[in-house]
């Protein structure tokens, strides 16, 4: 079973910056492609980014040039640095696994970690 826990979030005025962080205790962790998701208040989750295990990024473009995720192997944690944040990026942020085009088809989701961007 995936465990990842999320961390980082908080309040934070629009302009700033955030790091959030997903840590697992998988052994599988190194060589899965992982992503960032998140879901604000009536919405449906989405994709935010997406890693490779060769480091390969995609964004999605309301994010592109602002967020920047990354990976450290050896610590099994992928990051999610977030600038320049707007209230839209307001949401509860979730990593997960990255399955692709199929992502929606993963049931088993973490607690997530709160971000809010607001004055």
């Amino acid at each position: 079973q995936v465990q990842l826990v999320e961390s980082g979030g908080g309040l934070v005025q629009p302009g700033g910056s955030l790091r959030l962080s997903c840590a697992s205790s998988g052994s599988w962790f190194s060589i899965k492609p992982m992503g960032w998701y998140r879901q604000a208040p009536g919405n449906q989750r989405e994709l935010v980014a997406s890693i490779t295990s060769a480091d390969r990024t995609n964004y999605a473009d309301s994010v592109k040039g602002r967020f920047t995720i990354s990976r450290d192997n050896a610590k099994n944690t992928v990051y999610l640095q977030m600038n320049s944040l707007k209230p839209e990026d307001t949401a509860v942020y979730y990593c997960n696994l990255y399955l692709g085009a199929n992502w929606r088809s993963i049931a088993s989701w973490g607690q997530g970690t709160q971000v809010t961007v607001s004055s």
